[in-house]
Parts: C-alpha cells; structure tokens; sequence
C-alpha cells in the first residue's frame, strides 16, 4: 500500500515547515527532539569522564577505546532489535522501551567496580541508544511531509549537538562536586522523558494503516533481497561517515586536556568544556543547514559537499595549538563534521517502504555505527605511535571515502513519496 504522506497534512508548500504544522506533529518532533539529545548526553558522558574514570579503574588508553567502540558495536544490535518492535509494536512503544533501557544503562555505569562490569553496562547504553534512534527517525520522517522532511529531520538531528553540549555541561559541574560516578547518576533523568511520550505521541498515521505485520524473517528478506542493493549501498557511505565521526569526536574532550608536552593544547577542564559548548554550536548549525541544502538541491550533493569539506577541515584543526584558534576553528570542524547525520534518516526512510523503513533505518545507522567502533579504537591505538594529534588526522580518510560511495552509487530521493 503507498499514500502521499503530505495528504493527511494541512501544511501547504510552505518554506516554513514549522508553519501550518498539527499538534501530532509537534508531539513527535518534541519527543524525537528530546530522546535525542538524551541519548546523546548518556553516551558521551563517558568521553567527557573518560581521564577520572581510567584513574580510579586502572585503564590504559586502548581499553577506553575498546569500551567506547562496544557500546557503539551494541547501537547495531539495538538498532535491529528496536527497530523490528517499531515495525511490529509502534514507533511510540519502541522509544519508550529504548529510552528505559539506556537511562538504566547509565545510571548503572556509576556502581562499576571493575572494567568488566562497566563494559557490560555501556553495551546496556548502547542497545537503548541504538533503538531510540531507529524509533525516532520512523516517527519523524512518517509525521512531516515529504517537502520539509529534511528540514524538519535537521533541527530533530540537531539535538545530537545538544546532547553533547549537555554532556560537557553534565560532566563539568557534577564532576567537582559528587565525581565521576554521581555524574553517570544523573543519566537515570531521560526516564522521565519516556513516561511523558507514552502518554502523549501518537503511532503515525501509515504505520496505523499497515495491515500485515512482517515477522522477523521476512523483515530480513527484504531488507537483503528486494532492497539489497539499498541497504548495502546506505551501510556502506555510514559507515565510512561515522568512521570519521566517532574516531574524531570520541578523542577531542581528551586532547583538549592533553598537556603541551604531550603534543595537546593542554586545556585545563573549564576551558575544555567551554570550547566543547562552542564546536556544538557550530555542530546543530550544520544539522540544520544540511536538511535545507538536502531538500533543496538534493540529498546526494548535500553529502559530498558535507563529506568533503570535513575532510579538509579535520587535519587543519589538529595542527592547531593555540587557544583562541581552537575555539574559532572548532565550530567549523563541528559544522561539517557532524551535520551530515540529519541526511541519513530522510534518506532511508525514501528508499524503503513503511513495514520495514524503522528496521531499515534502525540498523543500517546503527551497523554503520557499530563498525565506526574500530575508529575510536584505531585512534587510541595509533596515538601511541604518532601522538593523538596524527591520529585524529588520520580520520579524514573515512569522510573522503564516505562522499565517494555518495556520489558513485547513492540514488537522489529527494522530494520522494514515502510507500
């Protein structure tokens, strides 16, 4: 069964896509908005207390990068898992469920007395976060209309950088105070969050609609038959991306603080933090700005452009040593570092049909983001070789190889009638 998803909207074409738009709608831009931002808090919180916590456990810098890089492995399986009960239970279930499991998941970070144990409670973290995204992307892109659904994805994406910001914020000032532990204790707060959606967002009208419920092993059928070809050629250009999101991102809090002897900028933590804030800023401008030059010229050229542009910026600020150009070049780095994630969950949700787009969606970012955790990895292991500044350099490459496979294989679906 297809429908114009537009039918339903009394949104004109409107270059305001805030104008005209129905309660239902706000509902599931607020709850994607907030869930977001959230998750993101909880996941970077151990970047952002990752020097306090290898002092008190006893690790070294390539079992931070191992713990870091399995709890993006666990978004994968988050991603599918959650993903297949949003196609199956609806998209409002699912987010409630994932949002529970990775506030639970953080909160039980703070109890760790051993590597072990905190290994086993990021895999929680990361299993929610996976399914939270998978959710959401569902219920945003099925909500809007397809004219402003990469404008609307944008700002919902940009809530990515207000999790990180609120992770900085988070680590600052609780830090000091109740250390590192109490800091994971406040993660527990998104579960409020899920109360609050359960009661009040509604499941998406075409999800409603569906009148057959796919099993698990016809979802995967699809997924790898019909749109095969769709879902290797997406998994491929994310990966890549998110190769040179989190090998880049993971770091930066840790060489901020690095000391001028070590080859960092030896920032001490109000600095790093502030400095963290502001590349925030410049990161939510570029999610913004990316669903408007994706439903403007395209979603492919988007990509490259972003792709591209990031590649040449990431070397250029870790040559940087002084302050004030950190903290002018960061925002930029940030801009097209970061803003090509609101392109993924249009786009996919364009290429695959309403019983399967929430699995679709769901684990191909997801997957995508669970090979990105060979880059934190590989970077901690590279620093021991050519400093962390070289290392951080190194994930350029991912981005350059991210915006070949756009522009060769990726299909331009902009404007495209969700089926």
């Amino acid at each position: 069964m297809s429908m114009e998803l537009s039918a339903k909207t009394p949104t004109p074409a409107s270059a305001r896509w805030y104008v005209g738009a129905t309660k239902v709608q706000w509902q599931a831009f607020w709850s994607a908005y907030l869930g977001w931002a959230l998750d993101i808090m909880d996941l970077l919180l151990f970047a952002m207390l990752l020097s306090h916590i290898s002092t008190d456990l006893g690790m070294d810098r390539s079992t931070a990068g191992m713990i870091a890089s399995a709890s993006l492995v666990a978004t994968a399986f988050g991603g599918l898992v959650f993903g297949f009960l949003a196609d199956r239970i609806g998209r409002t279930r699912s987010m409630v469920l994932s949002i529970l499991c990775y506030s639970v998941g953080t909160l039980l970070c703070g109890f760790s007395q051993s590597v072990a144990q905190l290994l086993l409670f990021r895999i929680v973290v990361g299993l929610g976060v996976g399914g939270e995204w998978s959710a959401g992307a569902a219920l945003i892109t099925e909500t809007w209309p397809a004219q402003h659904r990469g404008k609307v994805m944008a700002w919902v994406q940009s809530a990515f950088a207000s999790g990180y910001a609120l992770a900085a914020i988070v680590a600052a000032v609780l830090l000091p105070v109740i250390g590192w532990r109490g800091a994971f204790f406040f993660g527990i707060a998104p579960a409020l969050l899920a109360f609050w959606i359960r009661r009040h967002t509604p499941e998406p009208e075409i999800w409603k609609q569906q009148t057959h419920r796919l099993s698990l092993m016809e979802t995967l059928r699809m997924l790898c038959g019909e749109h095969g070809r769709s879902t290797a050629v997406c998994f491929a250009f994310t990966a890549a991306a998110m190769c040179g999101y989190w090998g880049l991102f993971t770091w930066i809090p840790t060489w901020l603080a690095t000391p001028v002897a070590n080859g960092g900028p030896g920032l001490d933590l109000v600095k790093s933090t502030t400095w963290i804030v502001v590349m925030q800023v410049g990161a939510a401008l570029g999610f913004i700005s990316f669903g408007y030059v994706a439903d403007s010229l395209g979603r492919k050229v988007a990509f490259v452009t972003y792709f591209v542009l990031s590649a040449l910026a990431v070397p250029v600020y870790t040559m940087i040593s002084t302050p004030t150009m950190l903290l002018l070049f960061g925002p930029v780095v940030a801009f097209f570092g970061t803003g090509f994630y609101s392109g993924f969950a249009p786009t996919f949700a364009e290429l695959f049909p309403t019983n399967v787009r929430a699995t679709a969606q769901g684990f191909i970012y997801n997957a995508g983001r669970a090979v990105s955790a060979l880059a934190p990895a590989a970077v901690g292991l590279l620093a021991s070789s050519y400093g962390l500044s070289g290392a951080l350099a190194f994930t350029a490459g991912f981005f350059l190889l991210a915006g070949l496979i756009v522009l060769i294989f990726l299909p331009e679906t902009k404007g495209a009638k969700l089926q």
